[in-house]
């Protein structure tokens, strides 16, 4: 039973793939500046967005990553395993830092016209750059566009605390993510994104953002059962979804609410709960009514997900963090490309649509470097090689010798 549990655990589940490569294609658009796409994307019909389809099956995959080992392992090893993939997206993320600073740097220089470096609030860093380098390397300076990073890393974090308390009983591990929740918000809770100004913190509060990310953690371990089919609680999702569309960032609200008064009091009454750096509570309940109105469509159809139609899609959600990379460096190039031809239907599609496509592609070479293809060429010139009544080649004598290991 544990083998065949085990078994279950490490299956890849199509859904899994598929809505983070949509997280990670919709993240792309979300972040090219003055994106005229961007106003069609989720948060712009509802208070959650890519954000919460990102963090959440980042921790349902963290589960199948790291859970096994805390339970298999051991604790100390479930930890080691989850420090290593810390130290990866440190430096992932220090690196991506120097590499969109250079092409800010490469943009100034060869356009007039906009100051790229003011464009992202990276002037700090060229004025103290010790501080801001110091604030870099310890995570007490994070700009705005560099703070989704930094918040996986410290939900990552929490993993042994709550693998711990699980070892006692799930309930108290998710007892734990819930209690962090309410004491970030009970004692304003933050941590400093500028070396000199304390009131300003990380936009992603991991504090809050755990929430969703152990969520998707819990119900990965099968800690947490999604509901089953229930038309009230459907209907429930369903008009509570659309009752959030006019008063959350959708243009029906800044067209109507002049002449629908009661908009602008919706919208001020559910601003605090719909905070985005705190994680706002309404976000969380709109992101999970979202995903049982999409379960609930996919259920018992989720072989259409693995289609090749979809394969592009399950590719990109395959290699989200090399691709969540590209997408922070390539969608500023790809402002950059708009700001000197022009913005119009027609630029935007062509930005637009070869970002997306080079993100597609990027994910298929990701994919091939890691099957490590190269050892299918040595595998077949050692067998030439040694076949009999071949005279072995120069060429293939140094191919046969080469080590499993190279």
């Amino acid at each position: 039973m544990a083998e065949q549990a085990a078994k279950k655990l490490k299956q890849r589940d199509p859904r899994l793939d598929f809505f983070r490569g949509i997280a990670m294609l919709i993240i792309f658009i979300a972040h090219v500046p003055e994106n005229h796409w961007s106003n069609f994307i989720p948060a712009r019909f509802g208070f959650s967005d890519a954000a919460e389809m990102f963090v959440f099956c980042s921790g349902f995959a963290a589960a199948i990553a790291f859970g096994g080992t805390f339970i298999r392992a051991g604790f100390w090893h479930g930890t080691g395993r989850v420090l290593y993939r810390i130290w990866q997206l440190y430096t992932s993320h220090i690196l991506i830092f120097f590499l969109i600073v250079g092409l800010m740097l490469a943009g100034n220089a060869l356009f007039a016209e906009p100051d790229y470096i003011n464009r992202l609030n990276l002037e700090f860093f060229f004025e103290e750059t010790p501080k801001a380098l110091l604030g870099l390397l310890t995570l007490t300076y994070v700009p705005n566009y560099f703070d989704i990073m930094p918040m996986y890393m410290g939900a990552l974090l929490m993993i042994p605390v709550f693998m711990a308390l699980a070892h006692i009983h799930p309930w108290l591990a998710m007892g734990f993510s819930v209690a962090v929740y309410c004491a970030n918000w009970a004692f304003d809770g933050g941590l400093p994104a500028h070396p000199n100004y304390e009131h300003i913190e990380w936009f992603f509060n991991p504090f809050g953002w755990q929430l969703v990310f152990f969520t998707g953690y819990s119900i990965s371990r099968g800690w947490l059962k999604v509901p089953g089919f229930n038309r009230y609680l459907m209907a429930a999702c369903v008009v509570f979804v659309v009752a959030a569309a006019p008063i959350s960032h959708w243009w029906f609200f800044v067209g109507y609410q002049d002449s629908l008064p009661f908009l602008a009091e919706w919208h001020a009454a559910t601003q605090p709960w719909q905070a985005k750096t705190d994680y706002g509570i309404l976000r969380f309940v709109h992101f999970l009514a979202l995903a049982y109105i999409v379960i609930n469509l996919v259920r018992g159809r989720e072989e259409l997900l693995a289609h090749k139609v979809c394969h592009p899609i399950l590719t990109v959600g395959q290699q989200a963090l090399p691709v969540f990379l590209l997408n922070m460096w390539l969608a500023q190039l790809g402002g950059m490309v708009l700001d000197q031809i022009g913005r119009n239907q027609l630029t935007w599609a062509l930005v637009n649509v070869a970002g997306l496509s080079i993100v597609v592609l990027f994910a298929y070479l990701v994919t091939a470097i890691k099957t490590e293809w190269w050892r299918k060429a040595i595998n077949e010139r050692s067998w030439v090689a040694a076949a009999p009544g071949r005279a072995e080649t120069p060429r293939a004598a140094a191919t046969s010798a080469l080590s499993p290991a190279e």
